[in-house]
């Protein structure tokens, strides 16, 4: 079955790229034109276009889960293979990560954290392959930082409505429109952010590799024939470049997202807060039991 799942993983990437060579045109020159679309679904409000974008995020789930699913098929306790090797030092890593910056209590987050940074890093990798990397796409990005928004608002609402709400009048009271464009402000910033950097990156990778293109055909144009219109700057610069934009931007991405998430939800959970309602809770419920087994004693 592990076999069967690492086929899988590899087909659920590879299916991006056979899509894209089915069904997406093909482009003349530099064109940044943004996801294609491939077909629009009728809605009452608006209509929902299915777009390369989406569809890639898909293939890189699937590819994803089936990796995960082969990384932790046939676990042992004595005598473990490289795989559960490789599957426990992400779990204790990812764990780790969480712990370190958002606590004890918050440790029940590190697969959330670990999907966010496998389906950032692996979405914005995708390019390798030729396809169009989900994280070039607003709607993608905005979607994780909705989600992330309201697991924060969920958090800081731990401790009740009434002190969330008095959250906004912090330090002084007339700072409260200041506070609540903060507050809108969060996942905006956070969508952008990956976003801009992921997207610049490849038009910079795409237009510095054009530009060789003409540098090379004016200074080579003295050699004869096919010599003269073979690109010789586009040969191991594009690559070094790649390592960059693709490699080490796309992981630095992922990696700040999934920090903004722990520290965003961490820091705006109020733990006094919390603890001491947590504890008037348990004071009521003692009381409430202790009233309970003195009705029934008298009985």
């Amino acid at each position: 079955m592990s076999i069967v799942f690492l086929i899988l993983s590899i087909l659920s990437f590879g299916s991006a790229i056979a899509i894209k060579v089915l069904f997406v045109p093909a482009s003349e020159g530099i064109d940044i034109t943004g996801a294609h679309i491939f077909f629009t679904v009728k809605m009452p409000v608006q209509d929902l276009p299915i777009t390369e974008a989406q569809v890639n995020s898909w293939c890189v789930m699937l590819g994803i889960l089936f990796l995960c699913l082969f990384l932790t098929t046939g676990m042992k306790t004595r005598n473990i293979s490289v795989r559960q090797m490789v599957a426990e030092w992400i779990v204790e890593k990812a764990t780790n990560l969480v712990k370190g910056n958002m606590g004890e209590y918050f440790v029940g987050f590190a697969p959330f954290i670990a999907a966010i940074l496998g389906l950032s890093a692996f979405s914005s990798l995708s390019s390798l392959l030729g396809v169009f990397p989900p994280t070039s796409d607003i709607n993608i990005i905005a979607g994780w930082a909705i989600l992330v928004f309201i697991l924060i608002t969920y958090y800081k609402m731990k401790a009740g409505p009434w002190i969330y709400l008095k959250s906004f009048g912090q330090p002084v009271s007339f700072l409260a429109p200041l506070n609540i464009i903060s507050e809108v402000a969060t996942p905006i910033s956070m969508a952008f952010r990956h976003y801009g950097n992921v997207l610049s990156g490849s038009i910079i990778s795409v237009l510095v590799a054009v530009g060789l293109a003409g540098l090379s055909e004016k200074i080579f144009s003295f050699l004869p024939g096919a010599l003269a219109n073979f690109p010789y700057l586009r040969i191991g610069i594009p690559a070094i470049l790649s390592v960059y934009f693709d490699l080490f931007s796309g992981c630095l991405q992922a990696f700040i997202f999934a920090m903004l998430t722990m520290l965003y939800v961490s820091g705006g959970f109020p733990a006094e807060e919390y603890a001491a309602r947590k504890k008037k809770r348990e004071q009521r419920a003692a009381a409430k039991a202790a009233m309970k087994k003195t009705k029934e004693a008298e009985a």
